[in-house]
């Protein structure tokens, strides 16, 4: 039987725990670094003039918010975080755990519910100037601080 490998328990546990919210992992075998992707969709039913952080508008009637979380495994690497909802560092080596891939896809189900429903509030409330996802670290590394035992799985072998 083959064993299972992190990005592997990660896509089974983002599937299973990931309500109604579309995602991709995105692998850089290269840098030994691979992104989670998640994309909210909400319908811009008076078809508002939205700018993106690129100064890019759209009147489509429905709006596409994607987000990402790197995982890396080279702390030496420059990252721009500001890219990215969160960024992780991993072992290469030894992996991540089978409890911390299961609260992480809990968490981020967590994020991209409130997400969701703040998207659909900046679409409309006039108000609001602006919208983004938010990870809070301090929050999430508590929810992993207190696991007792931990099943390692390893990062893929190409």
């Amino acid at each position: 039987m083959k064993k299972e490998n992190m990005l592997e328990v990660i896509e089974k546990e983002l599937e299973k725990h990931l309500n109604e919210v579309d995602f991709a992992i995105d692998w850089n075998t290269k840098k030994h670094q691979f992104e989670v992707i998640v994309v909210l969709f909400a319908e811009n039913k008076t078809q508002e003039a939205i700018e993106d952080e690129e100064g890019v508008l759209s009147e489509e009637e429905v709006i596409e918010f994607e987000d990402a979380i790197l995982f890396y495994t080279n702390e030496a690497e420059v990252i721009d975080k500001d890219e990215y909802l969160t960024t992780i560092p991993f072992n290469r080596k030894k992996g991540l755990s089978r409890e911390w891939i299961r609260a992480f896809a809990i968490y981020l189900n967590e994020v991209v519910t409130e997400g969701q429903s703040d998207l659909l509030d900046f679409l409309t409330d006039e108000s609001i100037e602006a919208f983004e996802l938010n990870w809070n670290d301090e929050d999430f590394n508590q929810r992993v601080a207190s696991f007792e035992k931990e099943t390692f799985v390893p990062y893929p072998k190409y």
